[in-house]
């Protein structure tokens, strides 16, 4: 214990070990629910869920660890929300790109990822967007993953003469998926710890009850095999040869700079670490990201990112990174209970993915709507994303509109250089989908 307290300076941040156990253990329940919604999302893919479950687990338990250990902040890391719809239902479902090909790209983006973070480049990358943008990405994923939520519940389908129209609330499936938005919505509101897990297995009972979910035979069960997934992505790293999977890995790259920099600034302000508008040790925080990246790209599952989650840790008292070991530890421990995985259905997970996507939308409210000139490209990419059901299409509508409103308002120079390479290379992305 002694050596534990000495290790994470528990007397120096006035917390103690069952503080930091506690908090963990909080984190953990808070963001339980990605150990469920990742097979789900990443199955639509063709994906095996058994072992998107494992490599979810095992992923999220190495990054989450090495935070801890490494960059001592009580911050998790866990395959993201918003990437992995991007990855299944943009990359593989929306472009037909196989789901093995997406994950080489994943990879390719990885490895990119951990040199930037080595050679500090990728403080400089986020630098060079605009806030706005960054701000209209976050938001645009989140309308993008409540369409989804809304329609795995069955309240939103397709109609020919409408496009979208609501569905049959009569459907026991859809009322089951109303239940649970409805019950998640009413603990977020009234601020219950891990209300999504909560809304999670409050729908799980519901559709028990009502038969419309079926009890596995057993809880507890060894990790499904990895054999589906693993080393998928080496494999067809050779696939990463057209001018179209190159944009993928570039939107890959995009979507997870803003995702995991703005939570972990977010959270370290929140826990009071912030010193002179510095984030200490941000090098070794990014750093534990880059790696559970590469490691969830091997295993099989789709880009990490940090938990905003964690923030329920840190409000019980987490303030070291032994927060984050206890944490890391509960997802090995979570490995043995994948038969919960026929529990936990699409109307299970979809309330989560609407209010996920609710609070993402939140970052709508710090956008400069009143200067059209960068109003303009955030609202394309916000509506972009839900509209054409591409993250990618979106971010291209918005990043090419940029540099036009800039110049045409006498702003050229404001434009960073990578905004003009980055406009030029979803123009040719736009052209190649056209033809194509």
């Amino acid at each position: 214990m002694s050596a534990i307290a000495r290790y994470f300076k528990f007397d120096e941040l006035k917390t103690s070990f069952r503080k930091e156990t506690v908090a963990g253990l909080t984190t953990f329940v808070a963001m339980a629910y990605i150990l469920f919604l990742n097979p789900t999302v990443l199955g639509a893919a063709g994906m095996n869920p058994g072992a998107v479950f494992t490599a979810t687990a095992l992923s999220a338990g190495i990054a989450t660890l090495f935070m801890g250990v490494v960059a001592h902040y009580p911050i998790a890391i866990a395959p993201g929300l918003g990437v992995n719809a991007f990855f299944a239902y943009s990359v593989v479902i929306g472009m037909g790109i196989k789901w093995q090909t997406a994950m080489a790209g994943v990879l390719v983006a990885a490895i990119i990822f951990l040199v930037i973070t080595i050679f500090k480049i990728r403080e400089k990358i986020i630098d060079s967007i605009p806030q706005n943008l960054k701000l209209a990405i976050a938001a645009g994923i989140g309308l993008f993953i409540a369409f989804i939520g809304l329609h795995n519940a069955g309240l939103v389908v397709a109609n020919k003469d409408t496009m979208v129209s609501l569905g049959n609330l009569a459907s026991p499936t859809t009322l089951l998926a109303t239940f649970g938005i409805v019950v998640t919505l009413i603990l977020m509101s009234r601020k219950v710890p891990a209300a999504i897990f909560v809304g999670m297995v409050l729908t799980s009972i519901a559709g028990l009850v009502t038969g419309q979910i079926h009890l596995p035979k057993t809880l507890l069960a060894p990790a499904p095999s990895l054999a589906p997934t693993f080393g998928v992505s080496i494999t067809h790293l050779g696939d990463i040869n057209t001018l179209q999977l190159v944009t993928v890995v570039i939107t890959f790259l995009i979507v997870t700079f803003f995702d995991t920099a703005g939570t972990m600034i977010g959270l370290a302000e929140q826990a009071g670490f912030i010193k002179d508008n510095k984030m200490p040790r941000a090098g070794r925080a990014l750093m534990a990201d880059a790696v559970g990246m590469t490691v969830g790209a091997v295993l099989g599952t789709s880009p990490t990112s940090a938990y905003v989650e964690s923030s329920s840790g840190i409000a019980v008292g987490g303030r070291s990174g032994f927060t984050s070991v206890v944490t890391g530890l509960l997802f090995f421990l979570a490995l043995l209970f994948s038969p919960l995985l026929t529990v936990v259905t699409s109307q299970v997970t979809a309330p989560a993915l609407v209010v996920v996507g609710i609070l993402m939308a939140g970052n709508l409210g710090k956008i400069e709507w009143q200067d059209l000139t960068v109003s303009a490209p955030a609202f394309l990419i916000v509506v972009g994303m839900p509209l054409t059901y591409s993250i990618s299409d979106g971010i291209a509508l918005g990043f090419i509109a940029y540099p036009i409103t800039m110049i045409a308002t006498g702003r050229a120079r404001k434009v960073p250089i990578l905004m003009y390479i980055l406009a030029l290379v979803f123009i040719s992305f736009l052209v190649i989908m056209a033809k194509g």
